[in-house]
Formats: C-alpha cells, sequence, structure tokens
C-alpha cells in the first residue's frame, strides 16, 4: 500500500478547490467581497446607494458601541428634579426626543424622558403637578463592548430607541440610539467621498469639490474667493445648516450665492460632509493642495 495517497489526494482536492474558486470568482474574504461589489457598482449593477448600504452593513458587524457612542460630556440631559420651565428650553434647543434623567452627575441615570410625555403637561397646564418622576421610562443599560448588529436586534425586539453606555466601573460613558446604529448603514459615505485626516477640502475638477463640514468659513473664503460672513458661524457646516432653516439630510441641495451645496453626509445632530459644485460663471479658485 502507497502510504502517501492519502496526502497526495488531500493535496489535489486542495488544488482543486483553489481551481474551482478562481474560475467561479467567490470572494475567499471580506475584502474581496468588498471588492467584488465595488466592481459591480463600477459596471452599474448596483447604484451608489445600495453600495454604501451594503458595506454599512458589513461594518456594523465589526464595530462596537464605543465606536460610534455619543459621550457622556456631550449627553443632553434632564435632572429628576428639574420643573416644567426648566425643561422646555432643553428640548425645545436641543430638538431630542428622548432624555436621559440624571440624579446627582450624569454617571446616575435613572430613566429617560420623552418629549411627547410633557405634551399632557403643557396643554393641561398641569405645572404645579408636575414631576418628571411620574413619567420615567425605563433605562437601559449596555457595556462599551457591544455590537453594533447584536444591539440593533436587540434595538427592534424590545421597540427601544436608547441605551445608556457603561463603563468597566459602572458609571455612565456615553449614549446610544438606535439613528446612531441605523446611520452607519445608510449615513455612510464611500470611499470617493472619503477625506484624509487633516483635510477640509478635496478637488475633483475645477467646478467640483468635498468638503468637510467643519472647515473654517475664513478658509474657505480664501480657497474660493468669496467673503462670506463668519461673525455668526465660524464653520462651512453652520453656514449651510442656517441657510437650510432646518438639519438637512444626505442629498438635500441648496445653492448660496452661486454655490450649490449638497449634503453627502449628515446625522441626527450635524453636518459632516458637503459638495461643492461651483457655476461656470464663477470664478475659478486657487490651487487647492488637500488644505
Amino acid at each position: 500500500m502507497n502510504d502517501d495517497r492519502p496526502g497526495q489526494m488531500s493535496a489535489q482536492r486542495s488544488w482543486l478547490d483553489k481551481l474551482s474558486q478562481a474560475l467561479l470568482g467567490e470572494p475567499k474574504d471580506r475584502q474581496q467581497l468588498i471588492e467584488i461589489l465595488r466592481e459591480s457598482q463600477q459596471r452599474h449593477l448596483l447604484d451608489l446607494d445600495a453600495l454604501a448600504m451594503i458595506e454599512g452593513v458589513l461594518e456594523v458587524s465589526e464595530m462596537q458601541v464605543r465606536d460610534i457612542m455619543i459621550p457622556r460630556a456631550q449627553m443632553v440631559v434632564v435632572e429628576r428634579d428639574a420643573s416644567l420651565k426648566d425643561i422646555l428650553p432643553i428640548v425645545t434647543q436641543s430638538a431630542h426626543s428622548r432624555f436621559p434623567v440624571v440624579g446627582d452627575s450624569k454617571d446616575e441615570v435613572i430613566g429617560i424622558l420623552m418629549a411627547k410625555d410633557l405634551l399632557t403637561y403643557f396643554l393641561n397646564g398641569r405645572d404645579e403637578t408636575f414631576s418628571v418622576r411620574d413619567i420615567l421610562r425605563p433605562v437601559v443599560f449596555i457595556p462599551e463592548s457591544k455590537r453594533l448588529n447584536v444591539l440593533l436586534n436587540e434595538f427592534r425586539s424590545s421597540r427601544n430607541h436608547m441605551a445608556i453606555v457603561v463603563d468597566e466601573y459602572g458609571g455612565a460613558a456615553g449614549l446610544v440610539t438606535i439613528e446612531d446604529v441605523l446611520e452607519q448603514i445608510v449615513g455612510e459615505i464611500i470611499d470617493e467621498h472619503d477625506i484624509d485626516e487633516g483635510t477640509y477640502i478635496m478637488k475633483h475638477s475645477d467646478t467640483n469639490y468635498t468638503l468637510k463640514a467643519l472647515l473654517p468659513i475664513e478658509d474657505f473664503n480664501e480657497c474660493f474667493g468669496t467673503d462670506f460672513s463668519d461673525e455668526e458661524f465660524d464653520t462651512i457646516g453652520g453656514l449651510v445648516m442656517n441657510a437650510f432653516g432646518h438639519l438637512p439630510k444626505r442629498g438635500e441641495v441648496l445653492d448660496i450665492g452661486g454655490y450649490r451645496f449638497k449634503v453627502l453626509h449628515a446625522d441626527s445632530r450635524r453636518i459632516h460632509l458637503l459638495q461643492l459644485t461651483m457655476h461656470a460663471e464663477e470664478i475659478t479658485p486657487d490651487p487647492i493642495s488637500n488644505k
């Protein structure tokens, strides 16, 4: 009996597997799958939005809550002993629908306040009988390490929309909402719109640019020969959002002084990326070297 036969058969199977995989074009790993999807988009088998969402789904399966949570310092909260008069400005200025209710500090989250639960008190003028504690909703605590795909399933099954993220010591590290998770899928911008760290402007042509919304207005004016005022707003994102009159969604377009701004990426709190298209009659800006 030839003892080498099992090894030879195994080698043949391995070679055949590799050959069949090459012939069928099946992806061997996640990166090859993404490359195939991008090639499909280039051949117009997928549109840009579909590709972005598929890539977002793949990313969500690898991300953890700590990657997208709103840090504790940026949480908009309501104090447990706050009066109706104290809460109204918080609700109107933030435009959020849910608020963590805290005790002595942001580490002590005792429940969730839903803005719609305040309507009865406003309509009936029951200021005197109002107490935040009477209308608190239960709070869900999750660890920073929870994967986003798991969290999304929990949000869907429990019909809960907000969770408080706790650190290893049990203190509040931040919060996350179902919208934050979904934005990783439907709000992501594909590679051609990505801008490197430290870069605020990406030039595609003499009339087409991608801008980070945090681009200072002063720098925008310098690059494009404009004279937009920076007295009220510091960034181009602030200027555009003010012109819209609301927090715009991805795809919304607005013309300002002969310049067309299209929102490429925005979430429930701010604008992230903008596309700038200049009209032919506008002055061509000086060359930009990744400002």
